[in-house]
């Protein structure tokens, strides 16, 4: 009979590696064209303006701009990449529309 009980194998010890999913690029940052903003799996996201969607979910950026982040009336979450001209004209609009008011 051994003095010393045998080392067993051990049952744990694996793990995946992570994926790196998420935000890459936040709210009002300015990005380039063909840049990443997020990484997924699934439509947690959805593309607006000027995003694209690739075939593993991921969302780009179309053309160069801000990135702005925006929740619709049905819980949905957009995306979406406005250039500065686009910006400007939207808060052009909200002014004359808030005068209106």
């Amino acid at each position: 009979m051994a003095t010393k009980a045998s080392q067993g194998s051990t049952q744990n010890g694996r793990d995946s590696i992570s994926k790196r999913l998420g935000p890459k690029k936040f709210d009002q940052e300015l990005v380039r064209a063909g840049n990443i903003l997020i990484r997924q799996r699934g439509t947690k996201y959805h593309p607006g303006i000027n995003v694209g969607r690739g075939s593993d979910d991921t969302l780009f950026a179309k053309q160069d701009g801000y990135v702005f982040y925006k929740r619709q009336g049905n819980g949905r979450k957009v995306v979406s990449v406005l250039s500065k001209k686009e910006i400007e004209h939207l808060e052009k609009v909200n002014k004359t529309a808030k005068a209106a008011v």
